[in-house]
């Protein structure tokens, strides 16, 4: 038999100190003592946790909120966080919430495009106005843009 240093008796009977049959016994009641007390530590914790974030209340208020949010975190759980799905998901969002920058944008070119319109029609009719021997009718009608002849 091989004797290790460090290692008392390499678990034979006859090397075993007499009285640790007790100590084992006294040690699982330790290690089943240290585990009902983290039981009731992480009890506590996740007790608190709920006050701290009101979810009976949140589900009182918002239940269908709150089934979104369940299904949310139940797909980011479940792996479904990078698959082509999630992938497609986001392009779409991101297009949803691109939409209305564009759409501002745009206004705010064709407002820039009227204006300018506008102050260059009123410069012609200004202009056809202050020549001598002009028509009044004629300068009612010098900016209107006329209808195609066919």
């Amino acid at each position: 038999m091989t004797n290790y240093p460090g290692a008392s008796g390499n678990g034979n009977p006859s090397s075993r100190p007499s009285g640790t049959d007790a100590g084992f016994g006294q040690r699982v009641d330790q290690i089943g003592s240290e585990a009902q007390q983290l039981w009731s530590d992480a009890r506590g914790a996740v007790d608190d946790l709920g006050q701290s974030l009101d979810l009976r209340g949140r589900v009182e208020r918002n239940p269908y909120g709150m089934i979104a949010a369940a299904l949310g975190v139940g797909y980011v759980l479940g792996g479904g966080l990078f698959t082509p799905l999630t992938a497609r998901m986001l392009r779409l969002g991101v297009r949803l919430a691109a939409l209305p920058f564009v759409k501002d944008e745009l206004l705010g070119m064709a407002e820039t495009a009227f204006q300018g319109y506008q102050a260059g029609r009123g410069a012609v009719n200004s202009a056809v106005s202050r020549e001598p021997g002009a028509a009044s009718a004629d300068a009612s009608v010098a900016g209107t843009p006329r209808p195609p002849s066919y």
